[in-house]
């Protein structure tokens, strides 16, 4: 699943494509605001994105979608 997370004063958001069903990502997110403690997700490959709870502004949830090569 391709999540984006908007973050406070930046101009990108970030995008991490994970494992992870959406219920457990919001309620991650949800967790770390009510408790004011830091926003972890973790990839598909391993790797994580940590981001302070306060500066997220938009949490996006949605199925990755793959490039399409070639005309149509």
């Amino acid at each position: 699943m391709e999540v984006k997370i908007g973050v406070l004063h930046a101009s990108r958001e970030l995008v991490v494509d994970t494992d992870i069903p959406a219920e457990e990502v919001q309620s991650r997110l949800e967790e770390a605001l009510s408790n004011n403690a830091t926003f972890r997700l973790e990839d598909n490959k391993g790797r994580a994105v940590v981001v302070p709870s306060d500066k997220v502004a938009y949490l996006e949830l949605g199925v990755a979608t793959s490039g399409t090569v070639g005309f149509r």
